[in-house]
């Protein structure tokens, strides 16, 4: 019999080798599981329907076309604000300039040689980013096929949502901790798209209100980005924060800048930090530095997708992995960071319940 520690190696060894068959067809499993992510996000729209007596085909339609307005309202809203920054950026070609000779000479005060400072800011040439904005927008019409596969996905999951439902309630008799273990992936993935949605469009016409305010250019697009990195954990504020202060920099100078992070900060305090727990509470059962390593492994993985999934991907990685095991329970502690309780047997057949520190 193998021991505990073999068998956690050759269970990581295993691990490895999925990854890297997922990362080779990433262009599929990417779509595939954002598919079933908005399945599972409309599932409470679906739930409230059919406790009113909707006909099947209600059931079914009203949820796809939700996420069909969704995802068009989205990419929409992404490629004209991309368009729009495209021509925004050779304009500020003087200003990066200007600012670039003032901190050319305060580095010099430093002993820094001006070629040297001289090939960092050529490197940094707004100018040049230009393509690269072009080029994203080109690779936007590579979205057309994913958009259609998501949709056929969606339309299919949406079809098969009541018999798959079905079907999972009748192995509740033979395999129960399966059936517990996907219960709860569904229940806290769903919570968590609710309360991230919520809170980051909250968070978005905050962030775009205040950039308007402060005069800082495209502030739609901003806050589209805000309420996109709401969905990464830890780092999204900062990849949400970083434009927008650069381009303040750029506009109105360093003061405007100040604000935007000021502003940013206070905002993310308050709102993801304070209140937004509050209402997720345990929603992804994952601690801090899983969802950190998630955050690294699925960007690998699964490109700037798996890193806005990293939560529901982890969370559905630990139901089948390790909620479904009674085997693998030890590991919900370390997984999950948090202490649980487990129900033991007193002597005289009474029950009682034994914390475990996670």
């Amino acid at each position: 019999m193998m021991s505990r520690g073999l068998r956690i190696l050759i269970g990581l060894a295993a691990a490895m080798i999925v990854l890297a068959g997922l990362r080779s067809v990433s262009a599929i499993v990417g779509p595939a599981f954002l598919a079933l992510t908005l399945t599972i996000a409309v599932s409470p729209l679906r739930s409230w329907l059919k406790r009113r007596g909707a006909p099947p085909w209600v059931l079914m339609t009203v949820p796809l076309l939700v996420v069909l307005l969704v995802l068009l309202a989205f990419v929409s809203s992404l490629v004209v604000s991309i368009a729009q920054l495209a021509g925004l950026l050779p304009t500020y070609t003087d200003e990066y300039n200007a600012m670039a000779a003032g901190v050319t000479r305060w580095l010099g005060t430093f002993g820094i040689t001006p070629d040297q400072i001289s090939a960092a800011v050529k490197a940094l040439d707004p100018s040049k980013l230009v393509p690269l904005v072009q080029g994203f927008l080109s690779s936007l019409l590579g979205v057309v096929s994913a958009f259609v596969l998501i949709l056929l996905l969606v339309y299919g999951m949406s079809l098969d949502a009541g018999p798959t439902q079905t079907a999972v309630r009748k192995l509740e008799g033979t395999r129960p901790d399966l059936v517990r273990a996907l219960t709860d992936f569904t229940r806290s993935t769903c919570r968590y798209l609710v309360v991230s949605s919520i809170f980051g469009l909250v968070v978005a016409v905050l962030d775009a209100g205040a950039l308007w305010l402060l005069g800082v250019p495209l502030p739609l697009l901003w806050g589209l980005l805000a309420f996109i990195t709401n969905y990464i954990p830890n780092i999204g504020f900062i990849l949400g924060l970083v434009p927008p202060a650069l381009l303040a920099l750029l506009d109105s100078g360093w003061v405007t800048m100040v604000w935007v992070i000021v502003v940013y900060s206070v905002l993310n305090f308050v709102i993801q930090s304070v209140i937004q727990p509050k209402y997720a509470g345990e929603s992804a059962g994952l601690s801090t530095t899983v969802t950190m390593l998630s955050l690294l492994v699925w960007s690998v993985v699964l490109g700037a997708l798996g890193a806005i999934l990293a939560v529901p991907l982890s969370a559905l990685a630990r139901a089948l992995l390790v909620d479904a095991d009674p085997g693998t329970r030890w590991a919900i502690p370390l997984v999950s960071g948090e202490a649980r309780e487990e129900r033991t047997t007193r002597p005289g057949g009474t029950s009682g319940k034994r914390r475990s520190s996670g």
